[in-house]
């Protein structure tokens, strides 16, 4: 896929920083350490620090010698039981599995308007992918973000794609976007204007046969060959969806 015009993303606010931290906790017991959290969202490490001693003075997450993790007032919001936590309670022993099968960096990733929204990263050579948690990249640059794009109908893709700050041909989308329905949900990207990286991308399905998310493999610019990873990344995303209700997809709307 080609771009015309440099990838504008969303400025990193305050609020994204606080959200992508909160978002290293995939359930109430995990624990992180400092230099866990600012791994996985890219933030320097005094910056994670001065985020997480104010959380922590209000209640959201909690610190003791074992490291952080979430606190009082996190845990007692309904929100631990929506769909991205399911989503990813359901993922995380695959994303685990294919990390240690592959070697690879691994993505869990849902659909925010025209962006992948990624839930969790791990493994792999994880610094050489321009992806973090809590983080957004264009869906449509993303192999995981075409995996759940192709599932989207058409109207509504026109529509979010005119948000984008980016020159974008909607015909050259639809036509990607094609290509990854005609081999079964599986999409592929190289080289794209985001980084110099090979990634393969699968659609996860919820209990509504809609798409609910999407799970990645990039190879972090090693080039290494990953077509032998795709039944296996396919797989495991026909299992979290079992995990999530039914399996069997159909055409969903954006987020």
């Amino acid at each position: 896929m080609t771009a015309t015009a440099e990838v504008s993303l969303p400025a990193p606010s305050m609020v994204t920083r606080i959200t992508a931290i909160l978002e290293t906790f995939d359930s109430s017991l995990r624990c992180r350490s400092l230099q866990d959290i600012a791994s996985l969202t890219g933030l320097p490490r005094s910056t994670a620090y001065r985020i997480l001693e104010q959380l922590v003075q209000a209640g959201w997450v909690q610190h003791n010698v074992s490291g952080y993790r979430l606190g009082w007032r996190a845990n007692g919001l309904p929100s631990r039981a929506n769909e991205e936590s399911r989503l990813r309670e359901a993922a995380a022993p695959y994303l685990y599995d294919l990390a240690v099968r592959t070697q690879l960096t691994v993505h869990l990733a849902v659909l925010d308007g025209p962006f992948a929204r990624y839930l969790d990263k791990i493994g792999g050579e994880a610094s050489h992918v321009p992806s973090r948690v809590g983080g957004m990249l264009p869906a449509h640059l993303t192999a995981v973000g075409q995996a759940m794009l192709a599932h989207v109908d058409p109207e509504s893709l026109d529509i979010v794609l005119r948000r984008l700050r980016l020159s974008v041909d909607p015909a050259v989308v639809h036509r990607d976007l094609a290509a990854v329905r005609m081999k079964g949900g599986l999409a592929t990207t190289r080289n794209s204007p985001l980084a110099a990286v090979s990634c393969i991308g699968a659609p996860i399905f919820d209990r509504e046969h809609s798409i609910t998310g999407g799970l990645s493999l990039c190879d972090g610019g090693s080039g290494a060959p990953l077509d032998r990873y795709v039944p296996l990344l396919l797989e495991r995303a026909r299992r979290i969806s079992a995990q999530l209700g039914l399996p069997h997809p159909r055409k969903g709307s954006m987020q």
